[in-house]
This record gives C-alpha cells, sequence and structure tokens, in this order.
C-alpha cells in the first residue's frame, strides 16, 4: 500500500518535515520561511523598509551619549599616544549614536562612515577596538578576516560576522542593526596579485567582494549559529545600514608602496627641499587610499570606508609609558598577581629600561613587551607562592639572567 503523499510547500517545495511551521490554504500550503520572505517583501514594495527609524534608534537618549572628548579621555587611561587614530574613532563612534537618534521627517538622512585603521603591530588597533567596547552602550564584536573565505570553500562566510554580533546582542535583531563590528587583519585579505597558482583567489579578492554588501547595507541572511549556509537552514534577516564597521590591519610592507608613490611627486628644481620634508622614519602618516588599491584593497572595499586612519610607530618613550602608566599596564598586571599571594612586586627603573630596550630590539611593538615580561616573571611566578615573602625587587640583572636563561633553552630545544 503507498504511503501518504507528503504536504509541501507551494513556493520553496519543502515538505513539512523540513520545516518549522507549513500553513495549509484552499489549494495549496506555505511554510514559515516562506511567509517572513513574503512579509518583508511586501513591507519593500509599499516603501515602509525593514524597520523604521524609530525602532532602529529606539532607546538612544543623546543627553546621556558621552561627547567625543569624553571618549577620547576614556581612551587615554587605556591607550597610550595614538592621538589622530582616538579623534577618529571618538567622532565615528558619536555620529553612530546620531545617526541612529536622527529624526525621521527632516528629508535629510545621514550615511554611516566605516573607517580603516592602518598600523604595524602592536601599535594598539585591537586595543583601541576593546577599550572603547566598555563604554559602548550598542552590541560590539571583534572578528578576524583571517578565517574567511568565498562561499563554497573550505572556512566561514562572511555572513557569520553578523552571526556573532547577533550572539553579543543576546539574537535581538533591532540591538545588533545598531551595533559596531570591528573587522581585525582586514590586511590579509587583500588581492594575491603576484599569485602564480591558476587557482582561485578564495581567501582574498573573494572575501572582498562578499564584504561589499555588509559594509554598504543591505538585508543579509544570517546563518544563527555561523559556519556555512545551506539551502535547508532557518536565516535571521539583518539590515546592516545601520551597522558601522571599523576596520584594523597591519599592511606589512605598505610603507614601500607609499615611498613609491612620494618619490614619484618629487620632480623638478624644489625636489631635494621635498624630500627633507618627507619624515622617512614614519611613511605611514602620509597613507592616502591609492596605497591601499596598491596593497591588494579593491577599489570597491575602500570607496565603502571613507575613513582613513593611521596609527603611529611606537618609540622608546611611549613604549616605556605603556609598561607603567595605563590602568591596565603589565607592571600594575604583575603588582596584583603578586599582590593575590600576599606580596608586594616592584620594578627597578633600570629593570623597565632593559625590557623597553629588548622589545626594540625585537621590533614587536607593545606585545613585544609582554612577552619579554611573562619571560622575566615565569620562574619568580613559580617560586614565590611558595616562599614565606612580603616583597619582591625585580632589578636590571635579574631580568637580564632570566631573558639569557629562556634564550638558552630555545637555542637547546632547536639543537
Amino acid at each position: 500500500m503507498a504511503g501518504k503523499k507528503k504536504d509541501r510547500c507551494s513556493f520553496c517545495g519543502r515538505g513539512e518535515d523540513e520545516v518549522a511551521l507549513l500553513l495549509t490554504g484552499l489549494n495549496g500550503f506555505i511554510c514559515n520561511d516562506c511567509v517572513q520572505q513574503a512579509e518583508r517583501i511586501v513591507r519593500e514594495s509599499m516603501g515602509h523598509g525593514d524597520r523604521s527609524r524609530r525602532a532602529v534608534g529606539e532607546g538612544i537618549n543623546l543627553t546621556e551619549v558621552p561627547k567625543p572628548r569624553d571618549i577620547k579621555a576614556f581612551l587615554d587611561e587605556y591607550v597610550i599616544g595614538q592621538d589622530a587614530a582616538k579623534r577618529y574613532l571618538s567622532v565615528a563612534v558619536y555620529n553612530h549614536y546620531k545617526r541612529l537618534a536622527q529624526p525621521q521627517d527632516d528629508g535629510v538622512e545621514i550615511e554611516k562612515s566605516n573607517i580603516i585603521m592602518v598600523g604595524s603591530t602592536g601599535t594598539g588597533k585591537t586595543l583601541l577596538a576593546r577599550t572603547i567596547a566598555r563604554l559602548l552602550k550598542v552590541p560590539f564584536t571583534i572578528v578576524d578576516a583571517t578565517i574567511f573565505t568565498e562561499a563554497g570553500y573550505v572556512g566561514e562566510d562572511v555572513e557569520s560576522i553578523l552571526t556573532r554580533l547577533l550572539q553579543v546582542a543576546d539574537y535581538d535583531v533591532a540591538a545588533t542593526e545598531r551595533g559596531i563590528v570591528f573587522i581585525d587583519e582586514i590586511d590579509k585579505i587583500a588581492r594575491k596579485q603576484d599569485n602564480p597558482s591558476i587557482t582561485r583567489d578564495v581567501s582574498g579578492e573573494g572575501v572582498q567582494q562578499g564584504l561589499l554588501k555588509l559594509l554598504e547595507g543591505s538585508i543579509v541572511n544570517v546563518p544563527p549559529k555561523g559556519g556555512r549556509k545551506h539551502p535547508d537552514q532557518d536565516y535571521i534577516h539583518v539590515d546592516t545600514r545601520n551597522i558601522l564597521f571599523i576596520c584594523g590591519g597591519a599592511f606589512d610592507g605598505i610603507e614601500r608602496k607609499i615611498a613609491q608613490r612620494l618619490n614619484t611627486h618629487v620632480v623638478g628644481y624644489d625636489s631635494v627641499q621635498n624630500q627633507k620634508r618627507i619624515d622617512t622614519k614614519d611613511l605611514m602618516k602620509y597613507i592616502v587610499p591609492q596605497d591601499l588599491k596598491s596593497f591588494g584593497l579593491i577599489p570597491e572595499i575602500i570607496g565603502r570606508l571613507p575613513v582613513l586612519t593611521y596609527l603611529n610607530p611606537l618609540d622608546r618613550d611611549a613604549l616605556r609609558r605603556i609598561l607603567i602608566e595605563p590602568k591596565n599596564s603589565l607592571v600594575r598586571q604583575q603588582e596584583k598577581l603578586f599582590l593575590m599571594d600576599g606580596i608586594r612586586l616592584t620594578f627597578e627603573d633600570e629593570a623597565l629600561d632593559y625590557i623597553v630596550d629588548k622589545a626594540i630590539e625585537y621590533k614587536l611593538g607593545a606585545r613585544g613587551l609582554r612577552s619579554i615580561m611573562e619571560s622575566i616573571m615565569t620562574e619568580a611566578q613559580f617560586d614565590a607562592p611558595s616562599e614565606k615573602r612580603d616583597t619582591l625587587c625585580i632589578t636590571r640583572q635579574y631580568a637580564a639572567e632570566q631573558v639569557e636563561k629562556q634564550k638558552e633553552k630555545l637555542e637547546a630545544s632547536a639543537d
């Protein structure tokens, strides 16, 4: 005997066991996904959009939002230097709140200005993003661009960026649509110009193409659990028009592109004077969108990141201040760790100078400070909790001995 014929959606053709809900009509059926899609199409065709401006800006009171100077002052407590980047970020975040709270009836719609920050490793791009997240009253998430690939290849779809934002907002779509996303390592998806392979550039230009619709603003089908999209799963529809995107990347080697461009302009009688005016130690300050294009970002994505700012390389004075001044400085972190064991930790100035000198030698920026500090303090962290002592002072001699021991261990393991 033949089995009972399975009811199917008259629009998408999926069976009743493949959908959450199947509604029955006089001459057909419709599933819950097709109902949602039809509702969105009707609203758009009637000019209402996916969600009103009032719903997006609901709960935003500009009188309670910190002003740009207040935002920068907060960043100053945790991040040393980088005044230009802090100003750009402070203004961008404040304008983001104003966009969300803007009135709908005056005919002028303020468009968002996504940001791209360029700076060598260890200058504080990710730290700026993490610090400003503490101050925000909108959902904020940090994602890494290196995990994304073009649709159909191993990796994650770019839409999973919004999955992380949804998770932060507890799957509140209205809150998600007014959030801020920081995309780190944006330089790692640059176009592979000199790639001799005949295969597609699925983790470079392909990802950039996928990011275009997110940055520009469109209604995106977001997989609730991230990863790859597949036809039979349920999606959450997110409008990205009011989501602010901040991108950051080291762009290692872009100084050569900047230098080449500057040299092309140094022509004629005034060439010697022009060369003297160029600060060759900090070429990053001369960066323009043209340099990003030369590095491998496609023009379409550069146009969707209109605000370009840079982070200064960290000199010796800045590294010394980073070591001791911020609220969560490395020295304060170590002091707190030892204080929890009842030990008062102190550092001699010469020891701090030694750590800074080593960080400059390794050329790793602020991250170099942490690696050196860890190599110096590991042995003390191992022994001190078991010893009956109240104080511990780190001298330059002790710091140098610990670094040399670590170096010898690495050389021995290499042999």
